[in-house]
C-alpha cells in the first residue's frame, strides 16, 4: 500500500474515532440540574469531572479540525513536509500523529 493511502486510512479512522469521542464528551458534559438530589460532595466532584470532560471535549475538538485539515492537504505536494526545516515526516510519525505539520527534532 502507498504511504499516502496509508496515511488516508489512518487520517478517515482517526477522524471517526475522534468524532465519536466528541460525541460522547458532550453526552457525559451534560450539566447536573440543582433538582437532582445529590449531596454537596457528589456535586463538588460531579463539577470536577465536568471540568476534565470540558477539557478532553476542547481538546478532542481541535483535533477533529487538525485531522480534517490534514485530509484536504493529504493531496498538496507539501504534505509530509516540515514546516519548519522543509525536510521530510517519517512515515512512521504520520501514523501515529497524521495531523503533524513538524518532524520530530522541530517538534
Amino acid at each position: 500500500m502507498k504511504k499516502k493511502q496509508l496515511i488516508k486510512k489512518k487520517i478517515n479512522k482517526e477522524i471517526q474515532r475522534v468524532s465519536n469521542n466528541i460525541i460522547e464528551y458532550e453526552k457525559m458534559a451534560q450539566p447536573i440540574s440543582p433538582d437532582d438530589a445529590i449531596g454537596r460532595v457528589s456535586r463538588m466532584d460531579a463539577i470536577n469531572n465536568k471540568s476534565v470532560l470540558d477539557a478532553a471535549l476542547r481538546k478532542a475538538k481541535i483535533k477533529l479540525e487538525k485531522l480534517l485539515l490534514a485530509q484536504k492537504e493529504i493531496n498538496n505536494k507539501n504534505f509530509g513536509l516540515c514546516v519548519r526545516c522543509s525536510c521530510e515526516i517519517p512515515i512512521e510519525r504520520l501514523i501515529i500523529i497524521p495531523e503533524s505539520k513538524k518532524c520530530v527534532s522541530c517538534s
